[in-house]
């Protein structure tokens, strides 16, 4: 029997096929079937597209290819975090799957982007053994997951920076350009994902961190206590958000970046802002950025020293760095302008 022929006669009938359809077929083992499938893969006649029950082969040509990886719009898959690496993560979904045909390219770029510099994070920072990936394209919508099991992100924060709740490493994280191993990464990939994103979820011991960009606010909620980290993204398909737009907002000249905006809800950090220590934690690391804006919105009065040590002393310590403040009250505003006049 010409097992070659019999391999490609089907694939012109079937569009596509598996090797069990040939062994069935055929009725000779699998390993005998597949060193013809090998070959012909090495002719180049035919390849492989998908991974694990959704694999099948499909003729070389662009237009089958096409066609069968539309067909593959989802993917899980439970990576060992051993000598791994993000981007041949990504190339071998971009291979294998019809998840980024046809994708506007400002949104291919969002999510490669996004999926690499949240898969990194689990990859450097985790310390879990293995890290767990799923992507799915819906028709108005892509989303993905990267979860893993490790120290945890808040976690991770509160270690390295000692800080005295997740509440503390949640304002951190939020202020950009904060990370914990400072000589390998610069702390940008959670930040300007959370820019990108229609809905960021950052899900680590019992509180969930939601960037929602379409309501354009920020919020805290309490969750199941989750082992590790789980980070879950959306976007539109129909986005017209640009990274580089993004990028250029947030940076200078070559893409340094140098500002960011403070927006965590401060009420839920702390019922009232009355203390240096206080203002010295919010303050903490922004020293990198050449300007920070501050969110006062639900709070409804600062103390005189909070407001002193931040819009005095710090700022006196730091003249090169611009502070703005939004959504303050009267109350509130009249406190900063009083601490303002004093820097002078």
């Amino acid at each position: 029997m010409d097992i070659e022929n019999l391999i490609l006669k089907k694939l012109r009938e079937n569009k596509k096929i598996k090797a069990t359809d040939i062994v069935k077929a055929a009725g000779f083992s699998r390993a005998y079937i597949n060193r013809f499938f090998q070959k012909l893969k090495d002719e180049g006649k035919i390849i492989l597209v998908g991974k694990a029950n959704k694999a099948c082969y499909v003729l070389a040509d662009k237009k089958t290819v096409s066609r069968a990886k539309n067909s593959i719009l989802s993917i899980r898959k439970i990576l060992q975090n051993k000598n791994l690496s993000e981007d041949l993560v990504l190339n071998e979904i971009k291979r294998d799957t019809g998840i980024f045909l046809n994708l506007p390219k400002n949104v291919s770029d969002i999510i490669s982007y996004s999926f690499s510099e949240m898969l990194n994070n689990a990859i450097e920072h985790s310390r879990s053994l293995k890290i767990e990936i799923q992507i799915q394209r819906q028709a108005s919508q892509i989303s993905f997951i990267v979860r893993d099991w490790g120290i945890g992100i808040f976690n991770n924060i509160m270690r390295k920076r000692k800080l005295k709740d997740e509440f503390e490493a949640i304002q951190d994280l939020l202020k950009g350009k904060q990370t914990t191993l400072p000589k390998e990464h610069t702390g940008e990939g959670v930040f300007f994902t959370s820019k990108i994103a229609d809905l960021l979820v950052i899900q680590s011991s019992a509180k969930k961190l939601i960037f929602n960009n379409v309501l354009d606010d920020i919020f805290i909620r309490e969750a199941k206590q989750t082992k590790g980290t789980k980070v879950s993204f959306a976007i539109s398909v129909k986005s017209k958000t640009a990274l580089s737009n993004v990028f250029k907002n947030y940076s200078e000249g070559a893409f340094t970046f140098n500002k960011t905006i403070t927006r965590v809800s401060l009420y839920k950090l702390d019922s009232v802002f009355i203390s240096r220590s206080q203002a010295r934690r919010i303050l903490s690391g922004l020293e990198k950025f050449k300007k920070i804006v501050l969110d006062f919105k639900g709070v409804d009065t600062v103390g005189q020293a909070f407001a002193d040590e931040i819009f005095r002393v710090w700022q006196n310590r730091h003249p090169g760095i611009g502070i703005e403040h939004i959504n303050t009250n009267e109350n509130i505003a009249f406190m900063i302008k009083r601490a303002s006049a004093k820097s002078r």
